[in-house]
């Protein structure tokens, strides 16, 4: 038997044009307006949902091959989308749907979510140190949580108390209804002030003595967080159900995002570790011992020979001794160590010795041959923020800072 509950309320038939529809809507939209008629608002979202139907060609097309099912299906193809699944789960919500037997049974129908819902994630940044990240570590987190009244089990009074809240008829939240032209309603939704969105009410005598009507009371929780092995920077260890509790509501997560300290000595990048040491000249040149304390407590011992140069800003690795690989500890990335050399502040005296350190060094380039034609000038010490290129008197003309000869 073919669906016509759409039809019969806008007053029309299945063989209705646009026009006849359009026009019978406008009338009844009028006639059941909430600022016109308050009590109506109920028939007023009913003719307001069957005319979106009925005035689309696609979704009517579908709603007269499949009936509400097909709408709420799909039909097949998609027909339904613009309207959305927020106003499906609204009119097609079971027993608390403002169309009441209307469009009843359509609760269990594809598109519902099955069970309880879930509650929000608790989110708790926990800072590590690098030592914490290298080495493991097992920190304790206290935090405080909603669980639920044991001296009510979540009622929040005495059974029987609860009454559905008259002015959303237990659904929470109130709707609006506010016409923006033919054909075209705007559907506002917010918490119910009168039950603070619970959809239930009792009197302040009945409620619970421990939670005051709130169903929950607070506890107290310590977490071990268990720190892994070259875990990393913004990683998250998620603890399953252990955040708030509500009656009829799935406990949400408690995420702990773990947040490096900046290093003193080392920075890392993936499992590698880099860092930065300064030698001396003459132990570029001639070699060098240094101890590395590492991020476990082992010093490590690091030598570079005599005869082998190191460059200004030169790397070398010590292969190993990075980061642990996460959840493959015994595989290491590797140290990177960049030098930089440290030249002498002072000049040298002894005249013999800097002759002797030329010889060692392999000597100097010829000399530039002085003449007529050259002139011969000193170097001074640079010193930076001071504009000599400019004279101070105000006659002379200025051509700006950044004037530059054109080249020929």
């Amino acid at each position: 038997m073919a669906d016509n509950k759409l039809y019969d309320l806008l007053g029309v038939p299945r063989t209705a044009s646009d026009s006849e529809i359009k026009r019978q809507y406008r009338k009844l939209a009028k006639e059941y307006h909430p600022d016109k008629n308050p009590a109506a608002g109920d028939k007023f979202k009913e003719i307001s949902f069957a005319y979106e139907i009925l005035s689309d060609p696609k979704k009517r097309d579908i709603y007269d091959k499949f009936g509400l099912k097909g709408l709420q299906e799909g039909g097949g193809d998609g027909g339904f989308g613009n309207f959305g699944e927020d106003i499906f789960s609204t009119f097609f919500g079971g027993g608390a749907s403002p169309f009441g037997g209307l469009f009843g049974g359509f609760g269990g129908m594809r598109g519902g979510r099955r069970g309880p819902r879930k509650g929000d994630s608790t989110v708790h940044r926990l800072k590590v140190s690098l030592e914490d990240l290298y080495n493991g570590k097992t920190s304790k987190l206290q935090l405080s949580k909603n669980v639920i009244c044991t001296e009510c089990q979540g009622v929040g009074g005495r059974a029987g108390a609860l009454q559905t809240c008259h002015t959303c008829n237990g659904r929470g939240i109130k709707v609006t209804i506010q016409q923006l032209g033919p054909g075209m309603v705007q559907q506002m939704q917010s918490r119910c002030p009168d039950c603070n969105g619970e959809g239930e009410s009792m009197n302040e005598r009945d409620k619970c003595r421990v939670c005051r009507g709130r169903k929950v009371t607070q506890q107290t929780k310590l977490l071990e967080v268990n720190i892994d092995k070259g875990m990393r920077d913004e990683q998250r260890i998620t603890f399953r159900g252990e955040g708030d509790q509500m009656p009829g509501v799935e406990p949400g997560d408690v995420i702990i995002v773990l947040q490096e300290k900046a290093h003193d000595c080392f920075r890392r990048e993936g499992i590698d570790l880099f860092m930065k040491h300064s030698v001396t000249l003459t132990e570029a040149l001639c070699g060098f011992t240094m101890i590395i304390p590492h991020l476990d407590g082992r010093n490590l011992v690091i030598n570079n020979p005599p005869g082998k140069i190191l460059e200004p800003g030169c790397i070398r690795t010590v292969v190993g001794e990075g980061m642990p690989n996460y959840k493959n500890p015994f595989e290491k990335g590797d140290l990177n160590i960049k030098f930089d050399v440290t030249f002498p502040e002072k000049y040298f005296a002894n005249e013999q010795k800097l002759k002797e350190l030329e010889v060692l060094l392999g000597g100097r380039g010829p000399s530039a041959p002085l003449s007529k034609d050259v002139e011969e000038v000193d170097m001074q010490d640079y010193e930076p923020g001071q504009d000599k290129n400019h004279d101070d008197d105000d006659d002379s003309p200025h051509m700006g800072p950044h004037v530059q000869c054109a080249h020929q």
